[in-house]
């Protein structure tokens, strides 16, 4: 039983980083899509500023052009981070799934356990009744 409780707790170990991953890589993505929106609102802000929207006319602003970059980084790792967290997710539901098994085998045999417990409490029960009687109790 000892084993098992040891490997209840790894498996929650194992759960709780896995949800700490996810969490980590949900964040990550949510901060990357907010400074992609903001670097948009800079762009636009830069077009309206000097405007030119046109991003092949020769005076179109440097910095316009490196908002735009710097956006498609973001959104391209933020793609990519999409790739992980759909990998982490993976992982996290079998993780738990495995913390399942344990956990209703451990039940299983805590029933076992307590239904044997029952009938030696309930068999020297009967074996008092019987000696009770016997004697005319």
């Amino acid at each position: 039983m000892k084993s098992r409780e040891s490997i209840i707790r790894l498996k929650r170990f194992q759960v709780d980083d896995k949800r700490r991953q996810v969490s980590q890589i949900e964040a990550m993505i949510a901060d990357f899509d907010r400074m992609a929106k903001e670097l948009d609102d800079q762009i636009l802000s830069e077009q309206e500023r000097v405007g030119i929207t046109d991003v092949a006319h020769f005076a179109y602003p440097t910095f316009a052009k490196a908002a735009m970059q710097r956006r498609d980084n973001l959104k391209a790792s933020a793609e990519e981070l999409h790739g992980q967290l759909e990998r982490a997710q993976d992982e996290l539901a079998e993780a738990v799934e495995e913390l399942k098994k344990i956990e209703l085998m451990e039940e299983r045999d805590q029933e076992r356990e307590r239904e044997a417990a029952d009938e030696a409490e309930q068999a020297e029960l009967d074996e008092i009744a019987g000696r009770n009687h016997a004697f005319g109790n």
